[in-house]
């Protein structure tokens, strides 16, 4: 069980503390498009306010690969983080990040003042992790908090590399979170535990479904990755996604599974298409009978029914990956089946970022989840059991 110090435990008081946020929002002509990831991390920031804190933040936003890029700078950020906070936010725009503007800013802090510094990865040594950088984000502050964990399985120099010079390393509200649900969900579920695994390749969640059978009480496999199991069964799958290198693989996560008296839930039946379009010809078959020049795209109807009914009597799923190409409307039936089962349940049910988190809050059940985590590859590797940098580099509880 991992125990980091939070903010909870420490005293900010009149304290510089540097705060490591995910405002890696999407931009369209300089408005932010999606506002979800400001909004999150409100309670963090506000909390660091009321405890009279100088709370200095720090984001990276897109990729503009270690040169300052206008298209992706922060201001815009700060404006709306203004108006969200109801209080100045100070935008210290700085191409070099930690310049003149933001050393001038942070000396003339009051205790509940907050900046925003410029795009960390303005920097080439954010992503590389080297210490110069690291060091002058270290000295605008006391006290390092961090709460990205969309960035968290990344050692940088703005959520690594700084706590090396910061004595008091701690996570914020988001980042503990994240910890409570997806580290101690899977540590320690309350049963019966089911794991819903989708997207397209059984390469990238191997290590997953490795972990996951060793815990769960029910694996359930969908999406693109589904087919590989189905043509390694023997199984007809026409132009569906598959990888073959896999297929043995497969077959021996079914028998590990059977030995581990593990329920594994494939397909009984697809959706399928004559061509990877939403207005291609359709129709249902069962599992290992897709036709030639056809491809699988969903789950069909009789499966929506397998998993909605295991999901039922669970305490605890874990989903992570859609069920089929969700994002054209006649193949989000599958998707959408999962969500609505999962929306209905009483069981504490978590959403590991990516696609899945899209999907639940596109289909508009994502107020129904008890968690859906901000970070795709994050949470994906806190589910393989990876010790992440980011949350490794906090302070332990004592």
């Amino acid at each position: 069980m991992l125990n980091k110090k939070s903010i909870d435990d420490i005293n900010v008081k009149g304290k510089r503390v540097l705060v490591r946020c995910d405002f890696n929002v999407p931009l369209q002509d300089g408005k932010i498009t999606d506002e979800n990831r400001l909004v999150a991390a409100l309670p963090t920031i506000k909390k660091l306010i009321a405890d009279g804190g100088k709370v200095i933040l720090c984001s990276h936003l897109g990729k503009p690969k270690g040169e300052p890029k206008p298209e992706l700078s922060l201001a815009p950020v700060a404006v709306r983080l203004s108006e969200l906070l109801g209080q100045e936010v100070k935008f210290a725009a700085d191409p070099e990040v930690v310049g003149p503007n933001a050393k001038a800013a942070v000396a003339a802090m009051k205790d509940g003042d907050v900046i925003l510094l410029e795009n960390t990865r303005y920097r080439a040594e954010e992503t590389k992790n080297e210490d110069k950088f690291s060091e002058e984000l270290a000295s605008l502050c006391d006290v390092f908090v961090n709460d990205a964990f969309g960035t968290a399985h990344r050692a940088h120099c703005s959520n690594v590399g700084v706590t090396k010079f910061v004595d008091t390393c701690v996570v914020g509200y988001l980042m503990q979170k994240e910890i409570d649900f997806l580290g101690n969900a899977v540590e320690n579920p309350e049963r019966p535990f089911v794991a819903i695994l989708g997207g397209a390749k059984v390469s990238s969640k191997i290590s997953v479904i490795e972990r996951l059978l060793d815990k769960v009480d029910t694996l359930i496999i969908g999406g693109g990755m589904a087919y590989t199991f189905s043509k390694a069964l023997g199984g007809h799958i026409g132009t569906s996604l598959c990888e073959d290198d896999y297929m043995e693989y497969a077959l021996n996560m079914l028998k590990k599974a059977e030995e581990k008296g593990v329920k594994l839930l494939l397909p009984v039946d697809n959706r399928i298409g004559d061509s990877f379009s939403n207005d291609c010809n359709i129709q249902v078959v069962k599992r290992g009978e897709i036709p030639d020049g056809w491809e699988g795209m969903d789950i069909g109807p009789e499966t929506e029914k397998i998993f909605a009914a295991a999901v039922k009597d669970a305490k605890t799923v874990v989903w992570n990956g859609p069920m089929g190409c969700f994002e054209m409307p006649n193949f989000a039936h599958g998707t959408e089946a999962v969500a609505k089962a999962l929306a209905e349940t009483d069981a504490t049910t978590i959403i590991g970022g990516g696609d899945s988190a899209a999907a639940v809050n596109i289909l508009g059940y994502g107020d129904k989840m008890t968690h859906i985590s901000t970070g795709g590859g994050a949470s994906l590797e806190f589910l393989e059991g990876k010790e992440l940098p980011g949350v490794a580099a906090a302070n332990d509880k004592d």
